[in-house]
């Protein structure tokens, strides 16, 4: 699959900046470590605009018509069973599916225990057709082509009639190049994190919106990325649109 290169721009014309995986991974570095907010609040700010564009993607029935959060064991499974957390605590009907219960990280597991204590269903298959997929099992750490539980999930989700919401990157999709190697998650939406990926330029990510993880501007200065930095305005979510050289 060849995907062309694009820039990324706001819903005012403004150009966004995008970074590559390993640039993402030390944002997220320089943040744990150095600057805040530490995981467990970025999970937060995450499922939180991760729940609300699940609501705007379901429309006014968004309390009776079923959700499906497919959660990885990383920060962006996390961040996914914090959205299924956020959505029940108001009413939605919401059901986690674990790529691998036993090897869930510290933070994530965490998560998952406030959603139990929410009253949060968690089983090992989707058992009907969900009016919505939240894709959280993957994110920006694709390591090669899914495998396994989550090449499984990846392939109901493409085969079911539901839409897709993939948490910063369709699962699948390589974050620097966009690239898939094997199965690979086709979004309806992608709500990516803190900056654009650069691989999101490939249109199996859907329609984007920018989502506010909280990084303070000193990251970015850190990074070597003062630009990075008030992308947000009055708002925590932002539309993007790509766009693409005349010349491709």
């Amino acid at each position: 699959m060849t995907v062309t290169p694009c820039t990324f721009a706001d819903d005012t014309g403004r150009t966004i900046p995008s970074v590559t995986e390993a640039e993402m991974r030390e944002v997220d570095r320089i943040a744990i470590t150095e600057t805040g907010p530490n995981l467990f609040q970025m999970m937060e700010n995450a499922g939180r605009s991760v729940a609300l564009t699940a609501i705007e993607m379901l429309g006014s029935l968004w309390r009776v018509r079923p959700i499906v959060v497919l959660a990885g064991t990383g920060g962006n499974g996390g961040g996914g069973i914090t959205a299924a957390r956020h959505l029940k605590n108001h009413g939605a009907d919401v059901t986690v599916v674990l790529t691998a219960a036993d090897r869930l990280g510290a933070v994530p597991a965490d998560q998952l225990a406030i959603y139990r204590h929410a009253d949060g269903n968690v089983t090992d298959l989707p058992h009907r057709v969900p009016a919505l997929v939240i894709d959280a099992m993957i994110g920006y750490s694709l390591n090669g082509a899914p495998g396994g539980r989550s090449h499984e999930l990846i392939e109901w989700a493409n085969e079911s009639t539901a839409a897709v919401l993939s948490l910063d990157v369709p699962s699948g999709i390589d974050a620097t190049s966009g690239r898939a190697t094997g199965a690979a998650i086709r979004a309806n939406t992608t709500l990516t994190l803190a900056l654009p990926k650069t691989g999101l330029c490939a249109r199996q990510a859907g329609s984007l919106i920018l989502g506010d993880l909280g990084i303070p501007t000193e990251t970015y200065r850190r990074l070597g990325r003062p630009e990075a930095g008030q992308l947000f305005d009055d708002r925590f979510r932002v539309p993007l649109t790509r766009v693409f050289d005349a010349n491709c």
